[in-house]
């Protein structure tokens, strides 16, 4: 965990909720209970047609399209997103690369967030939990393919989160020792992908079945700078407690 950061929660509410009076009711009880909270960032990431009713919340989009402008049905570039303040992005969650999403994307999404000054999430992960590989070659990959051609110094805004697919929506979390081990092999490859200078400044979070009863651990014990929470950031009062007990962990 870098003691010279803030430390990061994301609420990821992914296809979620239905209707815009669920999303603001969902909001209002966080915003409420967390909004004096001031060592930590609680980013919300809802579906794009609900970011406009989240106006007092720092806000991050689940997904962008890597070209600036044309004819894209459908699509939403990252200028526009900055350009209604959106602050921070998630690039290559793993329900995204099932949909399709290559690594070529992948690359491109990572590199026009960062060049437009956008924060950018980027998620990597491994699809089996296997203890005999102390950094699964895929993860790697993944990390190293979507920096790939991305110049240095953009990124300063760069955040890694490493989502285990295996435990997405399972229950079943990575352990905080686990989690810790793998931050140290990411920090040293980023290390030598951007300079110890920028590298060490990268905030590293943990995804994947993160609750209340093990948040602390994760940022405690398991080194991380933050946590890109699912499910749980639909649940209002879980959430609050995620929230407020990453707060109490001591840098």
């Amino acid at each position: 965990m870098n003691p010279t950061m803030k430390k990061i929660i994301i609420a990821n509410w992914k296809m979620n909720p239905a209707t815009p009076k669920e999303a603001l009711r969902i909001f209002s009880v966080i915003h409420k209970e967390t909004k004096s909270i001031k060592n930590i960032d609680v980013i919300f990431t809802p579906p794009f047609v609900f970011l406009p009713l989240l106006k007092q919340a720092k806000l991050g989009a689940q997904d962008v399209f890597f070209e600036k402008s044309g004819a894209f049905t459908g699509e939403i570039s990252a200028l526009q997103l900055k350009a209604y303040g959106i602050t921070h992005v998630i690039v290559g969650h793993s329900e995204r690369r099932a949909m399709g999403e290559t690594e070529e994307i992948v690359q491109k999404k990572l590199k026009t967030v960062l060049e437009s000054g956008l924060k950018a999430i980027l998620c990597i992960g491994e699809n089996e939990r296997n203890r005999e590989e102390a950094f699964p070659v895929i993860m790697r990959h993944e990390l190293h393919s979507a920096l790939l051609k991305i110049k240095k110094s953009a990124l300063r805004n760069l955040i890694v989160a490493y989502e285990p697919i295996w435990a997405i929506g399972t229950g079943h979390a990575e352990t905080p020792e686990h989690a810790f081990e793998i931050t140290i092999l990411i920090r040293r490859d980023l290390y030598k992908i951007a300079g110890r200078s920028i590298a060490s400044k990268i905030p590293i979070i943990y995804g994947g079945s993160v609750a209340s009863k093990n948040a602390v651990s994760f940022i405690k014990d398991g080194g991380m700078d933050g946590l890109l929470v699912g499910g749980a950031s639909l649940r209002a009062r879980e959430f609050v407690k995620i929230v407020k007990g990453s707060s109490e962990v001591q840098k």
